[in-house]
C-alpha cells in the first residue's frame, strides 16, 4: 500500500511504500464499533444525580384528608407528580468504565489506519522541527497540502514539545506521539499526517505496544 509523502514546506515528495506492519489492509468493524463506543462511555463523568422520593425534604404528612375535598388522593407532596418532587427511577452517580482488552484495542487501531490508509486520507512528511515553536508553518504546511479546514491528527516520532506548541492554536490539529493515538484519534481525523521517522520506533500504534 502506498501514500503520499510531503517535505516539511508542503510540497510533494515520491510515493512511499507502507510498512506491512500494521497497515495489512484488513478493516474490523466490530472491533471499531466496540472500541469507539468504550471509549466514549469511559470519558463520561457519571456525576448525573437526581432525588429520588426518600431524598426530597418534606412530605412526612398528608396534604389533605382523604375524602371529602373533592380533590385526588395524596399522601406525599414529595410524589413525583407533583412539581417539586421526586424523579420516578432518575439518573443516580455511576461509573461508566468499561474494560477494552489490549488485543482489541491493537486491533482496533490497525483498523483506523487501514481505512485512512485506503481512503487516501493517510500522508508521511519529513522530520518537524519548529524552533522556536512556530505556529504559522504548521497552519502554512497545511495550506499547502491543502487540509488547511480540516481535522489533522499529526503523529510525531516520539515527543516533540516544538511541534504540538506550534499546533496548539489551531483548530481541528491534534498532535500525538506515533503509538499514543487511539482508534478514536484516527477516526476523528479527516487527515492522518505521519513523521516518516515514526515507523523506525520499536513499537507503534496496533503493534507491540500498548494501545
Amino acid at each position: 500500500m502506498k501514500v503520499a509523502t510531503y517535505r516539511a514546506d508542503g510540497t510533494s515528495g515520491e510515493e512511499r511504500l507502507l510498512p506491512r506492519t500494521p497497515f495489512d489492509g484488513t478493516v474490523n468493524e466490530d472491533a471499531l464499533h466496540q472500541v469507539v463506543t468504550a471509549l466514549l462511555a469511559n470519558r463520561r463523568q457519571g456525576t448525573h444525580s437526581t432525588k429520588s422520593r426518600s431524598m426530597v425534604r418534606g412530605g412526612s404528612r398528608k396534604p389533605w384528608r382523604q375524602k371529602g375535598t373533592g380533590r385526588a388522593r395524596a399522601g406525599t407532596i414529595r410524589s413525583p407528580l407533583w412539581r417539586g418532587g421526586s424523579v420516578v427511577f432518575g439518573p443516580q452517580p455511576r461509573s461508566y468504565r468499561v474494560r477494552v482488552p489490549r488485543k482489541l484495542r491493537r486491533l482496533a487501531i490497525r483498523s483506523a489506519l487501514n481505512t485512512r490508509a485506503l481512503t487516501g486520507d493517510l500522508a508521511l512528511v519529513e522530520s518537524l522541527d519548529f524552533d522556536p515553536p512556530k505556529t504559522r508553518e504548521v497552519a502554512a504546511l497545511l495550506a499547502r497540502i491543502g487540509r488547511g479546514s480540516e481535522n489533522v491528527l499529526l503523529l510525531t516520532s516520539g515527543h516533540k514539545p516544538s511541534v504540538y506548541l506550534s499546533a496548539r492554536n489551531l483548530p481541528g490539529v491534534r498532535v500525538l506521539p506515533w503509538g499514543d493515538a487511539s482508534a478514536y484519534d484516527i477516526l476523528w481525523s479527516d487527515l492522518v499526517l505521519v513523521e516518516a521517522a515514526a515507523f523506525d520506533a520499536p513499537a507503534g500504534p496496533g503493534e507491540e505496544g500498548d494501545a
